[in-house]
């Protein structure tokens, strides 16, 4: 092992950019290794948990209970967090790398892939992203409005963020009112005008990437009936070998619940959820805003588990007054990093980063960065780990950083007049947010602005001046 790094006068000492599920899953056995190590972590917003904050469904509040975990992680006296620093803009990657021995990157798939076809951006066409972001006051989705008059919405896609969007539409208030949506967007969809959530996507009901207790949702709602067309179950063969497959149970207990709605009885409920399957977006049309959905009918091709959507030559419109794009995501390219644009991620070995095929000595990636936007939170649990191994497994040949003592990064930090946030500090906006949210009967209600977060604390405790906005 390198003598420089990881024994008991000097700790080898880690970067992870971004805090969300993968950088906590990164963290934690990198915290319990047998050598001593710190752990400082990253994130351009002022508040911890990425993902599980602000892109799980406001009703899905279960799933949210992994924060206790990630909480005993920052716990650790060896970790510690520095909130509202975005690496690549407030500080480089060549300034941070004089701090640390080793920099992994946990940072996401933060945009949304494009659909690529006429009118794309037309009023009222948004990605799934924005409005996710917007109702779970996500800072950067909170000048975005959507037009919820007109009766027929459409969501394009067949993923969970897909069906959280469409079940946020279909939902009542009473329904919402008990979760932490934030109240500026639970007053807009009491105001809604949405009658029916179509929800499209290209590949059959055997492909459908949703999980069963998503779609089963659908099934439970309080004024909401769900609709689908018995002919929408027909398979090919290939797609009758994937249901029938003994490793695809999740495949079939989809499609059982499809059957379930196939033979759903019409009632008196004033919302209606419809799928579609086989049928891509290739047009928007509308004088400048949203009037009509192009979809061309699909037909599948090739073989059992590698089937692909090709278009028949035969189309239809639907006429609709909003849409959500929801067709996958890809990471952002940060200076000095090696970025595949095409598959939107780092390039990577294993979470070793890449550059023309070589590794990048002390640069490592984890989460959706790392493999592309796929799986679901505990996913990177393995993820991260495999990253973890291979980085202790380079120890020894790592490069030691030039400062490795944690007060000499909050001294830069201050002499650049970043205003960091530390996760004491991150403690005492979640107080503040839930305290709020106690006379509204909800578990929070979160700060949709990071001046907000700011005014909330002692600026003696957090971290020096600058950045509030």
């Amino acid at each position: 092992m390198n003598s420089e790094a990881g024994n008991q006068q000097r700790p080898f000492r880690v970067a992870i950019v971004g805090s969300g599920p993968s950088g906590f899953y990164a963290a934690e056995p990198l915290l319990t290794a047998s050598l001593n190590v710190e752990v400082d972590m990253y994130d351009r917003l002022p508040t911890p948990f990425g993902l599980v904050r602000y892109g799980v469904a406001p009703d899905h509040p279960k799933i949210k209970n992994v924060i206790k975990v990630y909480e005993k992680t920052a716990a650790d006296p060896k970790f510690a967090f520095f909130g509202n620093v975005a690496v690549g803009r407030d500080i480089s990657v060549g300034e941070l790398r004089r701090f640390y021995d080793a920099v992994i990157f946990a940072c996401g798939a933060e945009t949304d892939r494009h659909l690529n076809i006429p009118n794309e951006n037309f009023k009222g066409s948004h990605t799934a992203t924005e409005f996710v972001g917007w109702y779970n006051g996500h800072p950067d989705y909170q000048g975005r409005s959507f037009d919820l008059s007109h009766p027929v919405a459409v969501v394009i896609g067949l993923g969970n963020v897909a069906m959280d969007v469409a079940r946020v539409l279909c939902k009542t208030v009473d329904e919402l009112k008990n979760t932490d949506i934030t109240r500026h967007a639970l007053e807009v969809l009491a105001e809604s005008n949405v009658r029916e959530v179509h929800v499209v996507g290209r590949r059959g009901p055997a492909q459908a990437a949703f999980t069963p207790v998503e779609i089963r949702e659908f099934g439970e709602l309080h004024d909401c009936d769900p609709v689908l067309d018995p002919a929408e179950l027909n398979l090919n063969p290939a797609s009758q070998a994937e249901l029938d497959d003994p490793q695809a149970p999740v495949r079939r207990k989809n499609f059982e619940i499809l059957q379930k709605y196939a033979a759903w009885p019409s009632s008196a409920k004033r919302k209606k959820f419809v799928l579609h399957f086989l049928k891509s977006p290739v047009g928007i049309k509308g004088g400048g805003r949203v009037e009509k959905l192009v979809l061309e009918k699909n037909e599948l091709t090739g073989e059992p588990g590698r089937q692909n959507a090709r278009g028949t030559g035969q189309f239809e419109e639907l006429d609709c007054g909003l849409i959500f794009r929801s067709v996958g995501y890809q990471g952002l390219p940060i200076d000095d990093l090696p970025f595949d644009a095409k598959k939107g991620v780092f390039p990577n070995q294993g979470g070793r980063l890449t550059r023309d095929g070589e590794t990048v000595p002390g640069l490592y990636a984890t989460g959706w960065i790392k493999r592309g936007p796929s799986g679901v939170i505990g996913t990177n649990k393995p993820d991260s780990q495999e990253t973890v191994t291979n980085l202790l497994a380079d120890l020894p040949k790592l490069t030691p950083c030039e400062q490795p003592v944690r007060a000499d990064v909050m001294e830069f930090l201050s002499r650049k007049e970043i205003r960091f946030i530390r996760f004491e500090d991150w403690k005492k906006i979640d107080a503040a947010e839930i305290k709020r949210g106690e006379p509204l009967g909800k578990p929070r209600e979160k700060f949709i602005r990071v001046a907000e977060m700011m005014a909330c604390l002692d600026t003696r405790e957090a971290g020096h001046v600058k950045r509030e906005a």
